[in-house]
């Protein structure tokens, strides 16, 4: 396996459509950084937020889970309350060849303020936009910016394709249009 370099990214993002939108530079001014870096991308977080609410809660549980355990707005900003968590989903569309595998890692600014990005690996030949967790740790309400930077994504490339892809699985989670809580 080894890392994906800019140029790299920036010639499957042209020629095959991997990610879409695609800012072939990085991002900076007066916004938390996007677009294209050195060894990966920085995502964007969209302005469609699902946030936690306990409300008639007891349990939350990935086999039968509540839709009614999240509040949908849609807006430039969305307030996290103290150690609590939203969904939310990328800005950024991804197709991901049969040979390459992501991992994805929440921004340095964010982690900063106690701010946790947790996105599970793109699997080969999996697409769609990205469902995030975004879990604030602190004791305060932290504030998420849409259209901003939430995370890096690292493409690792493997010198043979694999033998069965998340396409070929069917996967529960391929080409997944909208925010997407837990399914069985």
């Amino acid at each position: 396996m080894s890392v994906k370099s800019d140029k790299w990214i920036k010639r499957m993002a042209e020629k095959h459509k991997m990610i879409k939108p695609f800012a072939a530079s990085q991002v900076r001014k007066n916004v938390i950084s996007y677009g294209l870096s050195s060894y990966g991308y920085d995502i964007r977080v969209s302005n469609e937020f699902k946030i936690f609410s306990n409300a008639d809660q007891t349990l939350i549980d990935p086999k039968k889970f509540n839709d009614n355990a999240f509040i949908t707005i849609k807006r430039d900003h969305c307030i996290i309350p103290p150690h609590s968590f939203i969904l939310a989903r990328s800005l950024e569309y991804f197709r991901i060849p049969r040979n390459i595998i992501t991992i994805c890692f929440g921004k340095s600014t964010y982690a900063r303020c106690g701010v946790i990005v947790n996105v599970t690996p793109f699997e080969p030949e999996w697409e769609g936009f990205v469902t995030m967790s975004i879990s604030n740790t602190a004791p305060l309400p932290a504030k998420i910016y849409a259209n901003e930077g939430v995370a890096q994504v690292l493409f690792l490339e493997s010198d043979e394709d694999c033998d069965v892809s998340y396409k070929d699985k069917k996967g529960k989670y391929q080409a997944q249009k909208k925010i997407t809580h837990a399914k069985l």
